[in-house]
């Protein structure tokens, strides 16, 4: 069929209602993936209180934190399942449903079982989010606007890691952390109860032709087979793979760095007041925002994605000596290296750009979900790994030292990510199978 037969089918308001929904959906599961990030980052803020709230040692603090990542990471391929069977309206639902009960029950808690089962819960619902986002912008968005797009989740998910930092430390001097988490279970509750009602998985659902149809091409052809068939396809092509260990590498490093070790590493090391020390990872985490926005628009403006990812990896590797070293730098070298640091992470944010275009469509649930799995589990691994080593590290050779092996680790892993990134193939920003 032609496009100009197929919008002479088309009803008029179409396109009109077509973008509204786009953005409905779009936006209401974008503030749960907000929430998602201020849960995965909020640690780092709140580290000390929660030590003095739970008499906790730096690893059982890790492992407080990694609890999220943990089932966050467990959820991952299941969620892709799920968002390629059930849809993301039903899944983002009850995963908010799921995010409230444990964000009061973490504001609530009295001892380490009760909070780390808060966190998990929390886990648990918000580990839907992004996986279902993906697949909601695959459905309503162009093909050839998915790295932009994805760029644009990032930036208003790392609004809420922002918020997590600094304006979260202001917010202390107000209120008390367990105040804050109980308030974030309300907000949860909402926004399930808004997706529930506004959120269509596709525009078919809502009775509307896909943008490609409207653009008079065929849609893309849906998954013949069960489920396992598919996940099968997806963790059998050895495209998938790379993408997934350099996610591992510097999603992870990256991650557990500032979802956790870079407030207290900058006050120990560096001598820093928390209201500072916050300051330097909101800017991080600002540039992250910034840099996942401008590769996946540069990416998408240039019709390539590895020239893009590898000079921003390599960009993200050389900031690390520094903090391996532990050099000393004035506060406008220190932010900068920060800024540095978030905005080249950005380049592991292509990797779901990547992953769906070596795989076919109707998968592209299940393939985001398995290169994610990479950013959660190397996260989770690393948290508690890092807090392990400054246990048995000491201080009598003075906090530079003390955390220098912690720092290395993640160096460590943010160069075999690096290697990954290196075997990553080009898509030209188009499927390379239906």
């Amino acid at each position: 069929m032609t496009k100009a037969i197929l919008k002479t089918a088309v009803h008029p308001d179409a396109h009109a209602r077509l973008h509204r929904m786009r953005w409905t959906a779009f936006v209401l599961v974008a503030l749960s993936y907000m929430l998602a990030f201020f849960h995965r980052i909020a640690p780092a803020a709140i580290a000390s209180d929660l030590q003095q709230a739970f008499s906790a040692s730096a690893a059982a603090l890790g492992g407080l934190a990694a609890t999220y990542f943990y089932v966050y990471t467990a959820m991952q391929i299941p969620t892709g399942i799920l968002a390629d069977t059930l849809g993301p309206r039903r899944i983002v639902t009850l995963g908010g449903v799921i995010a409230a009960i444990g964000s009061v029950l973490f504001g609530y808690a009295t001892t380490m079982t009760e909070a780390s089962l808060g966190r998990m819960l929390i886990g648990l619902g918000v580990s839907v989010a992004f996986i279902a986002l993906l697949k909601l912008n695959a459905a309503w968005f162009h093909d050839r606007h998915f790295g932009t797009v994805v760029g644009l989740t990032l930036v208003l998910g790392n609004v809420g890691s922002v918020l997590a930092a600094a304006p979260l430390a202001w917010a202390l001097q107000f209120t008390t952390w367990r105040t804050v988490f109980i308030v974030l279970g309300g907000v949860s509750f909402v926004l399930a109860v808004l997706t529930w009602l506004f959120v269509r998985d596709h525009p078919g659902e809502a009775g509307l032709p896909s943008l490609r149809e409207l653009d008079g091409h065929a849609a893309h052809p849906p998954h013949e087979g069960h489920w396992f068939e598919g996940l099968l396809t997806v963790l059998r092509n050895p495209a998938t793979w790379p993408i997934f260990w350099m996610n591992l590498g510097m999603g992870g490093s990256f991650i557990g760095f500032a979802g956790l070790w870079a407030v207290p590493f900058l006050q120990d090391v560096y001598g820093m007041q928390r209201v500072a020390a916050t300051q330097h990872t909101s800017l991080m985490l600002a540039g992250f925002a910034a840099g996942a926005f401008a590769v996946g628009l540069v990416s998408d403006r240039l019709g390539r994605r590895r020239p893009v990812l590898i000079a921003t990896a390599l960009a993200h590797l050389l900031c690390w000596p520094p903090l391996v070293l532990a050099l000393p730098m004035s506060p406008v070298a220190s932010y900068s290296l920060f800024l540095l640091m978030g905005l080249s992470a950005g380049s592991f944010t292509l990797s779901w750009a990547c992953v769906k275009e070596v795989n076919p469509h109707a998968l592209s649930g299940m393939a985001t979900s398995v290169v994610n799995t990479g950013v959660f589990l190397g996260t989770g691994i690393l948290q508690p790994l890092v807090g392990w080593t400054l246990d048995r590290a000491g201080t009598s050779q003075g906090a530079a030292a003390q955390y220098q092996l912690g720092i290395l680790i993640f160096f460590a892993c943010v160069v075999a990510g690096f290697i990954g990134s290196l075997r990553v193939r080009e898509t030209w920003c188009r499927y390379l199978q239906r």
